[in-house]
């Protein structure tokens, strides 16, 4: 049976006439981002293709085109608000944007966060222009709308700090989504979303201008991300973490109190279902049982198998056998 990967949706201007393609792409972003108006020096036979994977809450897609400005307007967002940032991470070429606040340049490895709610021109510039792109709800990162103008516009750069992260999340993403399920909607739009919400936070510089509230949902999102990052660390714990965050150990407990789980519950949810898609995956069948615990975090052969079973009603050995009985 064929290993099932994640669906991508691919457009092409090229597939309609040249007479009909800028009409084309202009209507295409309207319904699949959100109503923009477009010029582009290549009207009369413009060129461009994006390929989109839908997480569920969370898109990615990545988008090359010849020169082109988009421009969201007033007129357009009283229209139609999707109410959603986009980050987006330049690849090949350069442009610009303009907000009423700030202009702001962009060059290779540079990510430029927009949002549908205000008025923008952004510039594609010098030949071929291509980024890879991730669009999330402002349900899912619950900032002011006051604060929004600090983020958006704001230079970052991806080859580094904070922005580095998300960039590499990105790229890798981009470079081959048939390396992921469609069982992993769920898991990437998860890892995405802190990556998106620290990048957020340092960017309001979280302790001085946010409130009370804010700062403490923007600190569960950076703890969020490193728990992501150190998952296969067996050495992760609640104290650890505490102590890597300057936060005593009863408070990072309380922060985790509306998230329906414990933080040690938190982590162990996170690394037995990395390890039920190893265990799963066809092309991992070779990897001895106790490998794939360890890498996630479970040092122990018995502790991971306890732990699987209390999980998942099975032992890790049953459930890997049935799962490849039906890719025979």
């Amino acid at each position: 049976m064929k290993r099932q990967v994640l669906d991508e949706t691919v457009f092409r201007s090229v597939d309609v006439s040249a007479a009909e393609r800028f009409g084309y792409w202009t209507d295409l972003l309207g319904r699949t981002h959100a109503p923009m108006e477009l010029r582009s020096d290549h009207e009369d036979d413009f060129r461009a293709s994006q390929r989109v994977l839908d997480l569920g809450p969370v898109t990615v897609w990545t988008a090359t085109s010849q020169p082109l400005v988009f421009r969201r307007t007033p007129k357009l967002i009283r229209q139609s608000d999707p109410e959603a940032y986009h980050v987006s991470l330049v690849v090949r070429g350069h442009g610009a944007g303009v907000w009423r606040h700030r202009e702001t340049a962009y060059r290779p490895d540079d990510l430029f966060i927009n949002s549908t709610s205000l008025p923008s021109d952004v510039y594609a510039t010098r030949d071929t222009f291509q980024t890879v792109a991730l669009e999330i709800p402002k349900a899912l990162l619950p900032l002011p709308r006051d604060l929004a103008g600090r983020i958006v516009g704001a230079p970052v750069s991806a080859r580094n700090g904070v922005g580095a992260p998300l960039g590499q999340f990105l790229t890798r993403l981009a470079s081959d989504p048939g390396e992921y399920q469609p069982s992993d909607r769920p898991r990437l739009a998860a890892a995405a979303t802190p990556l998106v919400a620290v990048l957020f936070a340092h960017l309001l510089e979280a302790g001085r201008c946010l409130p009370p509230e804010t700062r403490r949902r923007a600190l569960t999102w950076r703890i969020q991300a490193f728990i992501h990052q150190h998952l296969h660390d067996p050495c992760l714990t609640p104290a650890t973490i505490a102590a890597a965050h300057h936060i005593s150990l009863s408070y990072l407990h309380r922060l985790f109190q509306d998230e329906d789980a414990t933080v040690a519950a938190w982590i162990r949810g996170l690394r037995l279902e990395a390890a039920r898609r190893d265990l799963t995956d066809p092309a991992l069948r070779a990897t001895p049982i106790h490998a794939i615990a360890a890498r996630w975090g479970f040092p122990r052969a018995a502790d991971f198998s306890r732990a699987y079973r209390a999980a998942y009603g099975s032992t890790p050995k049953d459930h890997r056998h049935q799962a490849m009985s039906t890719h025979r």
